[in-house]
């Protein structure tokens, strides 16, 4: 039988429709306006960008245990290495102590790399309350020689510096209390590193722990969501592993906190199907499209918790670029932070923050306060909305001063520097009914994104066509940005799964309408993945009148270059499609290449992503 939530949630993530009508499908929707729901959701549509704070009892052990390392999230650590609670009480909570914790320098810290709100563990999955529980004992107050409740300072400190403030909540796992759904590593473990009931619904087959499961609810979840709603009045609430509860326990919890405060957000990961946003994918590399409004959750490494051993951080352009990447979408980007165990931020983090911040103090306002775009995507980078400006996200600077806006029909009042404080306009010219020509400086403003503002003239009208251009070193089609057809699903969008997948159909393929102004000669190169049963099989790509062809090698992020086409002026289609499938799929696309073949133009200089 098919588990009709976990497809609703399938639905979702793979970006088959939009936010709004997944949400209204959920059970018992809410019946508030979409007034009220809007005056709601307004701070966060405003900010795009938060802090996420993954800290605990977990974090002075940074990713180790008894001496050896452990693979994966430190903040599992308690699940990974199966610790009995009272061990777990006695080796890592009761000596959690973060003497160095300055709740003022964290949200000050926050506030100059331009975030807006800061959402911290209030519980984790282990079941420790980062804050002075009166429903719990297991908390930092009375449980650790620390002895403060961070969460007030913090609570404080967010009013101080304008930031808004809340909290994350494992509603659904607690590895800490005798009735929390996961505690029982050999036996009933629906959140261990396997579930032992199979089927849709672990609980379906293990009627006997739904008493236990209600009274975890009733004595501890339910009633601690309360205490930090009443004491530090949150502006969002957080949840995770809806999964790991029965659905109708979730939403007795999310009636609960709806009816505490209405005002509060709550993501979408409370009840399936239902909460004010998506809460999309974690650690993204890319976005797979969704309406309406949604959240991809960055960390500055691979682990949410802070990890000695994981010294993966990427460099603040990464998230520079992420951002624009996300607000051109329509997203937010709640980047996660692991402090240490003594409570300070790891300098390397630190370093991002900072190099984020510096980007933001000239650039913030192409990211605070806008929407998506209604530009197609640009071979130089992405695009912002604020009313009838768009700003211009210049990843690829170019070499020659010739910046084209493909597909803007509306005329350009005026366009400048976002980092020149006097705005000193620059020429704009227009090419054709459909693009528009800027002059810009021999160097860029900033060597990760460039930013510049254009006004529009009244409300902004574009064609929706990608144009092509022979003016960068490569232009890349993302899969995320191509049109899915048959049953070709989005993969999460993580950098190991970047791709399309379920290429089973012969009758699947992917596309992308494109658009060019005069003639022009391309290396055309495809980058998968394959597993080894689809070894052999062979895809084809038509571009306009050239359909040209490959042969599938397993591996991760295969590179085939095919060879060279030629599309003279005017609108074609870009398709890659299957020829022959073997085993399950054909294969795992993420991009194609396209780039201009010897003797064309290449005046754009490439910047990191």
């Amino acid at each position: 039988m098919i588990c009709m939530n976990r497809v609703i949630f399938a639905v979702v993530i793979l970006g088959l429709v939009s936010v709004p009508s997944v949400l209204a499908a959920g059970p018992e929707a809410s019946p508030e306006s979409t007034e009220q729901h809007d005056a709601r959701m307004a701070w966060w549509r405003e900010a795009r960008f938060g802090m996420f704070v993954h800290w605990g009892v977990y974090s002075h052990l940074g990713g180790v245990w008894q001496g050896k390392p452990v693979r994966g999230y430190a903040e599992h650590i308690q699940r990974m290495q199966k610790i009995p609670i009272p061990i777990y009480r006695e080796q890592v909570a009761a000596k959690f102590n973060p003497t160095q914790f300055d709740a003022d320098e964290w949200i000050r810290t926050a506030k100059e790399a331009g975030m807006g709100y800061f959402i911290i563990t209030a519980k984790h999955h282990d079941g420790f309350a980062m804050y002075d529980s009166k429903v719990s004992e297991y908390n930092i107050v009375k449980a650790t020689p620390f002895g403060r409740d961070p969460m007030k300072e913090l609570r404080a400190a967010c009013r101080k510096y304008g930031v808004k403030f809340g909290f994350y909540y494992s509603h659904a796992f607690d590895w800490g209390d005798p009735n929390g759904p996961g505690n029982d590593w050999e036996y009933d473990n629906p959140g261990g590193d396997r579930n032992l009931h199979g089927g849709c619904n672990w609980w379906d087959a293990s009627p006997h722990l739904v008493p236990k499961i209600r009274t975890y609810v009733d004595g501890k979840s339910i009633p601690q969501i309360l205490e930090l709603i009443a004491n530090y009045d949150p502006d969002i609430l957080w949840f995770d592993t809806p999964h790991k509860l029965p659905d109708a326990e979730n939403l007795r919890i999310f009636k609960t906190v709806r009816a505490a405060s209405p005002r509060v957000v709550i993501n979408g990961r409370l009840v399936r199907g239902m909460g004010d946003y998506i809460a999309s994918t974690d650690r993204p590399a890319e976005f797979f499209p969704l309406a309406g409004d949604w959240e991809g959750i960055p960390t500055t490494n691979e682990s949410y918790g802070w990890h000695q051993n994981d010294l993966s951080h990427k460099p603040a352009s990464h998230f520079i670029q992420l951002l624009a990447k996300a607000a051109a979408r329509g997203g937010n980007i709640l980047m996660n932070i692991g402090p240490m165990g003594n409570g300070r931020f790891d300098p390397k983090d630190t370093a991002i923050l900072q190099g984020i911040g510096a980007w933001w103090k000239v650039n913030g306002e192409s990211i605070r306060g806008t929407t998506r775009t209604p530009l197609p995507v640009q071979a130089w980078g992405e695009s912002t909305r604020k009313g009838n400006t768009l700003y211009l996200h210049v990843f690829h600077w170019p070499r020659d001063g010739r910046l084209v806006v493909g597909g803007l029909k509306s005329d350009v009042t005026k366009a400048w520097l976002v980092a020149d404080a006097d705005h000193a306009p620059l020429k704009v010219s227009r090419l054709n009914p459909l693009d528009v020509l800027i002059e810009v400086p021999a160097a860029a403003p900033d060597a990760v994104d460039s930013v510049i503002a254009i006004e529009c003239e009244g409300d902004i009208a574009v064609d929706s066509t990608r144009l092509l251009s022979t003016a960068v070193a490569a232009d890349i089609l993302r899969v995320f940005d191509g049109q899915l057809h048959g049953r070709l699903r989005f993969g999460p969008g993580k950098k190991t799964d970047a791709y399309v997948q379920s290429w089973s159909s012969p009758d699947d393929f992917i596309s992308w309408p494109v658009r060019l102004t005069e003639l022009a000669t391309f290396d055309v190169t495809v980058v998968y993945d394959a597993q080894p049963k689809s070894e052999g099989g062979v895809f084809g790509v038509k571009v306009g009148e050239h359909d040209l062809h490959g042969t599938v090698r397993q591996g991760v992020e295969r590179t085939a270059p095919l060879g060279k086409v030629t599309l003279g002026p005017g609108v074609s289609e870009i398709r890659v499609y299957p020829r022959e499938i073997k085993g399950d799929e054909l294969m795992r696309l993420r991009r194609l290449v396209l780039t201009p073949a010897a003797g064309a133009a290449n005046s754009l200089e490439r910047k990191p992503e």
